[in-house]
């Protein structure tokens, strides 16, 4: 199947000229504006509430509490294996467990209005003993979090063979150890989180307009939580200002503008602040990794014993148990041959915002201890890292690779994707570069990163589309996913027109509409959508070829076996009488109409990441001088695109290397509530830098595309390369570990703490 060239995205054009529409530029006839009062302590009870003076606010038409909505529910956990869920009020009852969250919903004529309404309850709390850190959380006589967890561990998810690795250790003629840090980070999207609700009482219904990551993300929650038939809920999504795993569910807010706009009989529309978002949304990564890597004489690895304790926050949340253990276990001996095997993940509670997946969802924390673990080896053993690497890794005819724990590589070529980003980066010249670099006063440093990561997959037992024909002859798609900037409405109609050979302006995507065919599947997560979402809108594609098929044959009064599809044409074989596929779509219209169904694929994409950092020892700040990845995506259905998710992923993987980092102080108070103190990362952490992808892809037999994700692949092996490039540049000043963010103060800390020694 041919594809067309890059010739822009459908989407740039609404998205440059200010037409795109989000949650915030929806309005609704006779709405009400919401405001929620969010608690400012960290663990207390509430002893007393007073609204009376708020509801006297001018404009102001209800304020809402906990014991409004005491009726709704927690949704149960996505995962399979023993974990304790607490509940989760959608506006505290009795008791708050971290700072944001929501207490009470103004409601009034303005948003000015429900805010200044907000400030006038009054709260009585009793303040109780807080804890921010997982493994302090853990301890004897923490703090409880809830009763109905212990201890504070709602789960403990163990993978491997404990025997067979504690043994392959024992005899291990080396074994090297580290405790690294993969520290709290924030979404950030650039769209806030938002949302407007409406309901018609005549038919008892709800219309929810939220941001989301596709219709199977956040619509089984509002079930679960309200006991709302999803029949009668409908979700728009429209435009989406970013998700990256932050817009996988639905918050509580969400069911709290449903319950309000259903007493009031009017909509309810909330924008929330940049400070909501960055204290409210839920955080990613904070998860303390430990690792034991053991090799034998010659450098062969023999084993590998990790253990992770992950700040789960106050509440779980859908994801966090699935993207801290189960989404780890599955690669956990990323791109190497390591025949023992085992992990102990703890999922803690602690007086802090939820974790949820954040671009890479558990995938980098397998290539950053991995990875940080081999370099040390190689330190350890006095070998090349690169050769070490090469030792080790999985050969190509090895694959399909069964990993320890019984998951399926299905297709790669780590080998060649580290001879290639060997020679791109020119890794054999880099002491040359090192020694300009020392003339200039500057330290330099080279990291190298392997990565195979999970792709795809999913809790549906299918993944659906269809396709439908209108009395244009145009073809309508629809799918469950939930595009916010990867390219959806491009790809997809490319993908159905060239099978049909139809003009690509007569294909149009509809993602994620209610009021589309009723649909089984899963969102926009996990890099699964093009192996999927696009497998899917094939399949059904070749459906309605079949279809057509039959019905061009008796209009052209041939048996279907005498005819073949060639360039959008039925033709009758050995013959020049054919039939275009338009003038069957004309003729039959809704005949052709076709919805089908895969069983979602999971496939594993993975690259080799080279890059090259500069740092000024009297200031701290590092640069990336150069950074090249060779990377397996699969077939490849559009290089630019697959290049921009490659550019996102490494730029967000920077960020959390060198500056993004949610801090809690001991009362559980968040320092970094706003861009004065939550770092960022920007275009110019790569500015100068030279910046090189190549392709080394495999096709994945899991799927009729031959496609792997793309869209984590940046991430997954930037924080490990990037990593061990600073690390590499401060070992000559004693300095072989250090914790992320590597901002300059803490570089040039270390810098002048190793000069005093």
């Amino acid at each position: 199947m041919a594809t067309e060239p890059f010739k822009g995205r459908r989407e740039d054009d609404r998205f440059l000229t200010g037409q795109g529409r989000f949650t915030a530029d929806r309005n609704l006839p006779g709405q009400l504006y919401g405001c929620f009062l969010r608690s400012d302590r960290a663990h207390a009870r509430i002893l007393t509430l007073k609204k009376e003076e708020a509801l006297r606010s001018p404009g102001v038409v209800a304020v809402f509490t906990g014991e409004d909505v005491k009726h709704f529910k927690t949704p149960p956990p996505q995962v399979k294996y023993p974990i304790k869920v607490p509940h989760r009020d959608i506006l505290a009852r009795e008791r708050v467990r971290y700072v944001g969250q929501e207490i009470a919903l103004v409601v009034a004529a303005t948003p000015a209005a429900a805010q200044d309404a907000a400030e006038k309850i009054e709260i009585e709390f009793e303040d109780l003993p807080v804890v921010v850190d997982a493994a302090a959380a853990l301890a004897p006589g923490a703090p409880q979090i809830h009763e109905s967890v212990p201890g504070n561990l709602a789960a403990t998810y163990e993978y491997g063979d404990e025997k067979a690795a504690a043994e392959a250790i024992a005899r291990a003629a080396h074994v090297v150890r580290l405790r690294l840090d993969s520290t709290r980070v924030s979404g950030t999207p650039m769209e806030p989180k938002a949302a407007v609700a409406a309901y018609d009482a005549a038919t008892d219904s709800y219309e929810v307009y939220a941001s989301s990551q596709g219709l199977p993300m956040i619509l089984p929650n509002l079930v679960a939580i309200t006991g709302v038939p999803a029949e009668r809920i409908r979700l728009y999504s429209g435009d989406v200002g970013g998700g990256f795993g932050i817009r996988s569910q639905a918050y509580p807010e969400y069911s709290a503008l449903m319950h309000a706009a259903k007493t009031l009989g009017r909509p309810v529309k909330w924008v929330g602040s940049r400070f909501e978002t960055i204290v409210s949304d839920h955080h990613g990564r904070a998860v303390e990794l430990s690792g034991e890597l053991a090799l034998d004489g010659d450098g062969g690895f023999l084993a590998l014993r990790v253990q992770w304790i992950c700040n789960m926050g106050a509440h779980l949340s859908q994801a966090g148990p699935t993207i801290n253990a189960v989404n780890p276990s599955r690669h956990a001996i990323n791109a190497y041959r390591i025949p023992a095997l085992f992990g102990r993940h703890q999922l803690v509670l602690t007086n802090t915002t939820s974790v949820t997946a954040y671009r890479g969802a558990g995938r980098p924390g397998v290539s950053y201890l991995v990875e940080r673990l081999v370099d040390e080896a190689a330190r350890t053993l006095g070998l090349d890292r690169v050769e070490l690497r090469r030792r080790n890794l999985i050969p190509p005819q090895a694959f399909p690779y069964k990993t320890p724990v019984g998951s399926v590589y299905d297709s790669g070529d780590p080998p060649g994707q580290l001879r290639r980003a060997s020679e791109y980066a020119d890794w054999n010249g880099f002491r040359n570069r090192k020694r300009e670099s020392e003339t200039k006063g500057r330290l330099r440093g080279i990291g190298c990163a392997m990565f195979i990561e999970p792709s795809g997959g999913g809790h549906a037992p299918s993944e659906e589309a269809a396709i439908k024909f209108g009395e244009s002859g145009n073809a309508t798609l629809y799918a469950l996913s939930g595009p916010s900037g990867q390219g959806h409405e491009t790809v997809f109609p490319r993908i159905v027109a060239a099978v049909l050979g139809m003009p690509l302006e007569h294909v149009e995507l509809r993602a994620s509409d209610p009021r589309g065919p009723a649909l089984v599947g899963g969102g926009t997560v996990g890099s699964r959508s093009l192996m999927s979402h696009g497998s899917a809108l094939f399949t059904a594609a070749q459906e309605v070829l079949r279809k057509g098929l039959d019905l061009a044959a008796k209009d052209l009064e041939v048996a279907p076996r005498d005819l073949e599809f060639v360039d959008g044409n039925y033709r009758v074989k050995g013959t020049d009488l054919s039939m275009p596929f338009a003038e069957v779509v004309k003729r039959h219209g809704s005949a052709l109409d076709s919805k089908a169904g895969i069983a979602p694929p999971l496939a594993f994409p993975g690259g080799a990441h080279i890059c090259e950092v500069e740092i000024d020892p009297e200031t701290g700040v590092v640069e990336i001088a150069a950074y090249v990845a060779v990377d397996d995506c699969g077939r490849v259905m559009d290089h630019t695109l697959v290049e921009g998710q490659l550019h996102g992923g490494i730029l967000q993987g920077a960020g959390q290397v060198f500056g993004e980092h949610c801090i809690y102080d001991a009362t559980g108070q968040l320092l970094t509530g706003s861009f004065m103190d939550y770092a960022m990362p920007r275009a110019d952490m790569l500015g100068p830098t030279r910046l090189e992808l190549y392709d080394h892809s495999v096709p994945s037999p899991t799927n009729p595309l031959g496609v792997k994700g793309a869209g984590e692949a940046g991430t997954t092996g930037a924080i490990p390369a990037l990593a061990n490039a600073v690390i590499d540049a401060l070992r000559p000043m004693g300095i072989h570990q250090l914790d992320f963010p590597y901002s300059p103060s803490r570089v040039w800390q270390a810098i002048a703490k190793a000069r005093r020694a």
